[in-house]
């Protein structure tokens, strides 16, 4: 295999990546909580992953990612405030929160395929799905001593965790002292957080549309136990690499950590990789409003979703990133001339430059620094000392790695490009079964949505817009 380096938010320095096991890696990934359309700050967490994934496939791991969606326990405020986010959408909106966490989990995936993340190398639990996971471990903790009952829910004990401050290197002291009004009295330690939150409806307020039975009652889970529960039952209780944005680090990740390892006895994750903001003229994005852009808001504005991943590739994962219509605007011209180029060279014959792909290769592994990346890719196509047919080939290889697919667009119309579609994945179905009407009536379908579908010899096909 060969060597790759990885910023570790754990020991705060950049460490060789050694698996759990050879030649197999796993990892897990912060999802969305459902209850709105992710925002383009929200998606920078899904396309770093994704070229950590592609990275590690392309160094010769076979990687087991899981990206969880978060359906119910997310709170309001982080700290076990408020109500669910997705019982406040569905008020808002007048649907049930099952309806609402189904409607914005079709929405993300639909993300994910505009950004040419091919979800089927993945796999999305949900939280609803997995709920006697989380009282299982709930249970643990509570066998174990950890837990304690107050009004409102099961905290866990953080005193009790001698760790506890370690990922964040979180000033507890500090913290006691400037102590918030709206934190939950009847916690022990500020830091404490709810493993499970009883269901209000007993009280004589208005019934949650998500709640089950449990040892403690009717109630749901809290937002960081469903992480735990679902990174352990699908990687094991000891996994490689746990991914997120920065924002989960003194708050979810840390709480992950505290509960997973009180109940196992074990380490957690090895390696913890973590995203930074972006930001837009006024600061961090988020979605405390509802004015927050999103991939549509962009293709609104004739801005292509691919042009989006250049310009992310373009600065490294650690340092944040400042959104504007210009730098976006720079980063597509700058996309869809890469385009040009390859539709101008573009050929069958030809090597690959081992030279030029040993030096992206080298990029790509110290840390994932795409922009030393990017830059490789351009000074190949400037070099006239490499053969045409070796600078085409080369480029488009360079491409796929980093989830640009150069050899598909064309510079007549830059257009989105998709290399997995449900609708498409469904004909491809109906065709291996010779079930060719479905497989008619399906391209009928996806030509009604304004998409065009294109099939290949090896069975692969892809979905432009029209």
């Amino acid at each position: 295999m060969n060597s790759i380096k990885l910023y570790n938010t754990k020991s705060k320095s950049i460490e060789d990546f050694a698996p759990i096991n050879n030649g197999k890696v796993g990892i897990y990934s912060c999802g969305p909580t459902v209850y709105h359309y992710a925002h383009i700050g929200n998606l920078r967490a899904y396309v770093f992953a994704d070229i950590l994934r592609k990275t590690l496939t392309h160094a010769g791991y076979a990687v087991n990612h899981i990206i969880n969606i978060t359906d119910v326990g997310h709170l309001v405020g982080d700290g076990d405030m408020g109500i669910d986010k997705l019982e406040s959408s569905a008020k808002r909106e007048g649907k049930s929160a099952y309806d609402v966490a189904h409607f914005y989990e079709e929405a993300f995936m639909r993300d994910l395929a505009l950004l040419n993340i091919d979800t089927t190398n993945y796999t999305f639990p949900r939280a609803t799905d997995n709920i006697p996971e989380q009282i299982a471990l709930v249970q643990q903790l509570e066998e174990k001593g950890y837990t304690y009952s107050t009004s409102d829910g099961i905290y866990f004990d953080t005193s009790k965790f001698s760790h506890y401050k370690d990922l964040a290197q979180l000033d507890i002291k500090g913290l006691q002292s400037g102590a918030r009004v709206e934190e939950n009295l009847e916690k022990k330690n500020i830091t404490d957080f709810a493993l499970w939150k009883f269901s209000p409806h007993s009280d004589g307020l208005e019934r949650r549309h998500m709640e089950w039975e449990s040892p403690w009652g009717i109630g749901f889970p809290g937002w960081h136990i469903e992480c735990s529960a679902m990174s352990m039952k699908f990687l094991g209780n000891h996994f490689d690499i746990h991914t997120g944005g920065i924002d989960h680090i003194p708050v979810h990740h840390t709480n992950e950590i505290a509960q997973s390892e009180c109940a196992t006895g074990e380490t957690y994750a090895n390696y913890w990789m973590h995203v930074n903001f972006l930001n837009d003229t006024t600061g961090k994005m988020s979605k405390s409003n509802d004015d927050f852009l999103t991939l549509e808001v962009l293709r609104e504005k004739n801005l292509d979703p691919l042009a989006y991943r250049y310009f992310l590739l373009t600065t490294h994962y650690r340092k944040e990133v400042t959104f504007s219509y210009d730098a976006l605007g720079g980063a597509s011209t700058a996309y869809k001339k890469l385009i040009s180029w390859c539709e101008d060279h573009r050929t069958d014959l030809g090597n690959i430059n081992k030279e030029y792909l040993e030096r992206f290769e080298t990029f790509l592994y110290d840390d994932l620094a795409t922009p030393s990346c990017i830059a490789e890719m351009w000074n190949l196509t400037k070099d006239t000392n490499v053969p045409q047919e070796e600078r085409y080939r080369t480029l488009v290889t360079m491409g796929e790695i980093l989830g640009l697919p150069l050899s598909l667009a064309t510079k007549k119309e830059v257009k989105s490009v998709f290399t997995s579609f449900p609708l498409a994945d469904k004909r491809q179905e109906a065709k291996k079964n010779k079930d060719y009407v479905m497989a008619d009536t399906l391209r009928k379908e996806i030509e009604e949505l304004g998409y065009s579908i294109t099939d290949y010899p090896d069975g692969t096909y892809s979905i432009t817009e029209k």
